[in-house]
């Protein structure tokens, strides 16, 4: 039996205003795998990252998530069961850490206690005890905190897959090294998919 995979482009072609981002590109990411996007500034690592969760759809070809074409699926659904950490972080700056952490779960209806356990697991994981940094602001963190808060929210519904686009480029070169270890610790623990755009 075939495998299906987590994510597969079949045949992906992407045209801006006419001109080709992305041509007749195939790969298949399989549950549990990650796959690094590697490539020059343009040559469409970002464009592919966003046809996963439907902020993009393809040209020609077709990009499939779980078996299932992403223009089938319901966007909100989709978008709800993937965790998405970008350069610059997006944490809401009017709502705390532990909010932020907690919003997707909230709008998935979870009860608020639940809610708050996750969230202090989640923020334990990343190496921000709860207790000091969950009723934090985004501007009252640093910018390794922030993309460790960035981290923990993207996993708090626990989605089956993760995107990371170039979550680690405005980082100095040492708390990147630690957000990056930290990571991949994690992805050991707990067995998710993720995409990488690196630069």
């Amino acid at each position: 039996m075939p495998t299906q995979f987590a994510v597969e482009f079949r045949e992906v072609t992407y045209r801006a205003g006419g001109k080709p981002i992305l041509d007749q590109l195939s790969f298949g990411v399989e549950p549990g795998e990650t796959l690094v996007l590697l490539g020059r500034s343009g040559s469409g690592k970002t464009t592919a990252l966003k046809m996963v969760n439907g902020l993009l759809f393809p040209s020609g070809g077709q990009v499939l998530v779980d078996g299932k074409p992403t223009v089938e699926w319901d966007l909100i659904r989709l978008r709800r069961r993937i965790g998405y950490v970008i350069q610059e972080v997006g944490l809401f700056p009017h709502f705390t850490v532990g909010r932020n952490v907690g919003l997707v779960p909230q709008l998935e209806g979870w009860e608020p206690q639940r809610i708050a356990a996750r969230t202090a697991e989640l923020l334990t994981q990343v190496g921000l005890p709860p207790a000091e940094f969950t009723g934090r602001y985004p501007r009252q963190l640093s910018g390794g905190q922030r993309q460790r808060a960035g981290v923990a929210r993207a996993l708090a519904a626990d989605p089956g897959l993760l995107l990371f686009d170039e979550p680690f480029g405005a980082l100095d070169p040492v708390t990147r090294r630690e957000v990056q270890d930290q990571f991949l610790a994690l992805r050991r623990t707990l067995g998710k998919t993720a995409l990488f755009r690196d630069p």
